[in-house]
């Protein structure tokens, strides 16, 4: 065991005196993790300025203006009240999410069971804006045709004329019978930096193929194995010390990441006995997809190319830089026959308050994907001859 270890130590230093093996595996990840996940976070934030435009002044005008600064769209909405030229200087310059324009004589056409366009202004430059302020619009005119059918399907059943007006103000006051609500639903919402924090820690994590598979032609150049070859070691103690070594540098990588967005980004990975075991089932992973670059590639040059193409194919079809989950159903299959895509599965589903069984497919299959590429590159080598 004595060489194996004192094998692992040479390699982790080596690698920890290189400056790119340092910010790729450590820095850049946390990095873009938070960097990103600001970018997203700045976007789930939405709130809108708006101007409300009453040259009307009668009573559906003024529930409109009610309805905008109601408790329920607090969050959402900031209301002004500005002139039409004032708020279409505003719209278009930016100043203004959107502003709604009430006609003079609304409320009268209302009442009278007429009807008069309210008009909303949008820019093109804040599409987004602008169907909600329309959707805001429409909800409360299709408000107000529920209360004159309402009122209509009472006249006509018996109810006096005169009554008309007490029913409309009854109507009105009415809950809808069918609505959305917010309900608990025993999860956490799953806030971008809980995404992207294991997605980035993950993505930079299999650079270590590349540093693994590069050092050791480089050793295969300068010399270094054919004296591990001449000393009293077995060449299966040598593979093993230089598999801890990228083994231990992968876990101290991702744990890294994990631990430090937690504390200081507020990021949630799940678990703590889960997230462990799913970061070491990874490292064994990095292990196997590192011996079988260096079983395929026969030079320095081709590792790195190797190691480069597997590396971003698996980020790209595993969703390392998009939502999986809001992605087109074929990305969302492919993305389950990389061990990145399980470990995400598994790190958003755990975030997202599931049960530590839900860890348990993924970790199995990311395993499997281990032994097999660990298997299949010592079969690679035992049937190569190397020059």
């Amino acid at each position: 065991m004595g060489p194996v270890i004192a094998i692992a130590l040479k390699d982790l230093r080596q690698r920890l005196r290189d400056r790119s093996a340092l910010v790729l595996g450590f820095l850049a990840p946390l990095l873009v993790a938070w960097l990103i996940s600001a970018a997203f976070g700045s976007v789930a934030a939405f709130h809108m300025n708006v101007a409300l435009v009453d040259q009307d002044g009668g009573p559906v005008a003024s529930g409109f203006g009610t309805f905008l600064r109601s408790p329920q769209l607090s969050e959402l909405l900031t209301v002004s009240t500005a002139t039409e030229a004032q708020a279409r200087a505003k719209v278009e310059d930016g100043s203004l999410s959107a502003a709604f324009v009430i006609p003079k004589g609304f409320s009268a056409a209302v009442t009278s069971g007429g009807s008069m366009p309210l008009t909303v202004l949008g820019s093109v430059d804040a599409s987004v804006a602008a169907q909600v302020a329309r959707s805001l619009a429409g909800s409360y005119t299709a408000h107000i045709e529920a209360v004159r059918l309402s009122v209509a399907t009472a006249l006509d059943g018996g109810a006096p004329q005169a009554r008309a007006a007490a029913l409309a103000a009854a109507a009105a006051d009415l809950q809808a019978p069918e609505s959305v609500v917010p309900r608990a639903a025993g999860t956490r919402e799953l806030s971008s930096v809980s995404y992207y924090a294991p997605a980035m820690g993950i993505f930079f994590m299999l650079f270590a193929i590349g540093f693994g598979a590069r050092g050791f032609f480089l050793e295969r150049t300068g010399g270094t194995m054919e004296r591990l070859a001449a000393a009293p070691i077995s060449p299966a103690a040598v593979m093993v010390g230089k598999s801890l070594a990228t083994f231990v540098y992968g876990v101290a990588s991702l744990g890294t990441v994990a631990a430090v967005t937690s504390l200081v980004f507020g990021a949630e990975w799940g678990p703590l006995p889960a997230v462990v075991a799913l970061v070491l089932a990874l490292g064994l992973t990095l292990v196997g997809l590192t011996s079988l670059v260096i079983a395929v590639a026969r030079s320095e040059r081709q590792a790195e190319g190797f190691a480069s193409i597997l590396t971003f194919g698996l980020v790209l079809l595993g969703g390392n830089f998009i939502f999986i989950s809001a992605a087109p159903p074929m990305v969302r299959t492919l993305s389950l026959l990389t061990p990145n895509g399980w470990a995400l599965r598994a790190f958003t589903d755990l975030a997202g308050g599931a049960d530590w069984t839900a860890a348990v497919t993924p970790l199995l299959v990311i395993l499997a994907f281990a032994a097999v590429t660990t298997t299949l590159a010592f079969a690679l080598r035992r049937g190569v001859a190397r020059p």
